[in-house]
Parts: C-alpha cells; sequence; structure tokens
C-alpha cells in the first residue's frame, strides 16, 4: 500500500455518494507499501479500504482480482470482498484512475513472525491453492523472468552508480535462471506476493490475507518461494532461520503434497523470487516519484537472500 493519488474529502465524499456504504466520518492515506494509492476510509462508523490502482496494474486485468477475492470469500478465505455501488458496479473512476473500495479486515501485519504464525502461514497458502483449483479463470504472470529482464535494462540504462554492484549481480543471476528455468512442475492460480504486510493476525491467527494484485497462474512453489524469503530471513536478509522455513512446509504438506519436481525446483525459485523483488525494488528506488508518499523498500536486503541462495541448497522433507 501507498499514496501516489492525493485526495481530499471531498474527492471521496463525490465518490461514495454512488455508494450505501453511508456518509464519510473521516478518511487516512495508508503509506505501507509500494504499489497503489491506499486510503483507509470511515463511513457510518464503519472501516473500509479505497484503493486506486498505479503503475503495474493493467485495467483489463482487474475483473480477475475482483473475481478471484469474491471466490475466495464466498469459500470462508479470510480476505477482503469488493463492495459494489448502488448500480452493482464495482470498479470506478476517481481522478481519471480506476478504483474499488474493499471490505476491511481487523487485524494487523507482524514483524517478527513466531512458529504459531508460520504454521498459520503454512496451512493458509495450501488452502489458498487447493481452493484456487476451482476457479475458473487463469491470469498470467506479469511479472515474469522475460519482465524482470526488461526491468533490469531500464535500470541499467539509468547508468545510476549506487547500484552498479546490483546490476552485475542481476545479469549474471537472470543468464542463470534463463539456463535452469523449472517446466513441467504444477501450477495453479497463486497470490505471488504473500508478505508479512499482506497478512494479518489476530491472537496469533490468521484474520486475513490481502493485495491480491500480482495473483496469477503460476507454480505453486514460486508462492512458497517469496514467502521462504520473506519469513524466514532476518537482520537484513543474512540470517535463515530454519525452523520458520520447516514449519511453514510442513503446515503446507499436511494439505497439499509437494511434487519431487517441485521440490528439486525449490532453489531456483528462490533465487528467482529474490531476484524479482531486486528487480522491482531497485527500479522503485531508481524512478520513485518525488511526491508520492511511500515507504521504500530496501533493495539491498534482498542482495542478501540472493546471494544465501547462491551458496546453500536448502532441502524439502
Amino acid at each position: 500500500m501507498a499514496v501516489f493519488t492525493k485526495l481530499s474529502k471531498e474527492d471521496i465524499e463525490n465518490l461514495i455518494s454512488d455508494y450505501t456504504i453511508g456518509n464519510l466520518d473521516n478518511f487516512e492515506e495508508i503509506v505501507d507499501g509500494i504499489e497503489n494509492s491506499n486510503f483507509k476510509i470511515f463511513c457510518n462508523n464503519q472501516p473500509y479500504i479505497l484503493t486506486i490502482f498505479e503503475k503495474r496494474v493493467i485495467e483489463e486485468e482487474l475483473p480477475f482480482f475482483i473475481n478471484l477475492k469474491n471466490f475466495l470469500n464466498k469459500k470462508n478465505f479470510k480476505c477482503p470482498k469488493a463492495i459494489p455501488d448502488k448500480n452493482g458496479k464495482i470498479l470506478k473512476t476517481i481522478k481519471n484512475k480506476t478504483a474499488v473500495i474493499i471490505s476491511f479486515l481487523e487485524g494487523k501485519s507482524i514483524e517478527k513472525p513466531n512458529l504459531a504464525m508460520c504454521k498459520e502461514v503454512g496451512k493458509m497458502i495450501a488452502n489458498l491453492h487447493n481452493l484456487t483449483l476451482n476457479f475458473d479463470e487463469k491470469r498470467p504472470n506479469s511479472l515474469d523472468l522475460k519482465d524482470w529482464k526488461n526491468i533490469y535494462k531500464k535500470c541499467v540504462n539509468n547508468k545510476s552508480k549506487e547500484f552498479n554492484e546490483t546490476m552485475y549481480l542481476l545479469k549474471n543471476e537472470i543468464d542463470y535462471l534463463e539456463n535452469y528455468w523449472p517446466t513441467n512442475i504444477p501450477c495453479g492460480v497463486i497470490h505471488a506476493d504473500l508478505f508479512r504486510d499482506n497478512i494479518f493476525f489476530k491472537n496469533e491467527k490468521i484474520s486475513g490475507v490481502i493485495d491480491f494484485y500480482f495473483s496469477c497462474y503460476y507454480f505453486y512453489m514460486y508462492d512458497i518461494a517469496i514467502v521462504i524469503n520473506d519469513w524466514c530471513f532476518s537482520e537484513n536478509g543474512k540470517k535463515f532461520n530454519k525452523q520458520n522455513y520447516l514449519t511453514i512446509l510442513e503446515e503446507y504438506q499436511k494439505l497439499r503434497k509437494l511434487s519431487d519436481l517441485e521440490k528439486v525446483s525449490l532453489n531456483i525459485l528462490l533465487r528467482a523470487a529474490a531476484v524479482r523483488i531486486l528487480c522491482t525494488r531497485v527500479h522503485d528506488y531508481i524512478f520513485h516519484p518525488s511526491n508520492a508518499v511511500v515507504v521504500k523498500k530496501d533493495p539491498f536486503e534482498y542482495i542478501n537472500i540472493l546471494k544465501w541462495h547462491q551458496q546453500n541448497k536448502i532441502l524439502v522433507e
């Protein structure tokens, strides 16, 4: 979450006049995250989230994300649901950009996960993967290997000296990934962005999962790799927490067994997941809009994570 588009109280009041959610009490900007503009709005003492789509989200793909969340919501998966206006319309326009109002989830994200939380996460990912088997829509991954290459080239052409060493590392790693890219491993609709700030907890239980705007039809193991990189490393990506890793995979496999091909592909997809975040963080650091209210993420954390995976191969039991 972040704020790239500024809104006034009048802007929001004009928008919600199309809804039956009541009058605007107040609102606040949400600055965590890096992708879209987000506001917490209160209408008749009830909280909602207003999201304005920016940057990497393609407007034609928005119905996929909305339909996926509503599908999961009906299956009792804890995620937001889109709020329709008086005419049943979900996607709206504000400041010439597409926007949506979604339900608010209680709970908060956590900085340092314990084993109980890791158990919850492992079960949640497997449950998500099992549920989406029955979701009949597909969307390709918009941040695949070819897209990382394009982001890398854009950053290299910018000639930012601050990231010279990073660019060299990325070029060699992208070449490696191209040569060893896995094929024929199980795919399905995944979240593809299950970072700590996208999973809310209440009393050590998951109270909700948010930010489905990278969801796509892709390797299940890639979803798991993203989680391992974020949930199992500390000290700016330098220290690997093996117990968190084992706990997540053990709980996952209680609900969905990993195939031998998936297990063999783990290291390459851990490295791939690190490259994806490294590429996008470097890009967002270099091309950061001067007027955006956003917390910039540290690219160097994922340099450390990538180097760790280059030197270590963790096993899947």
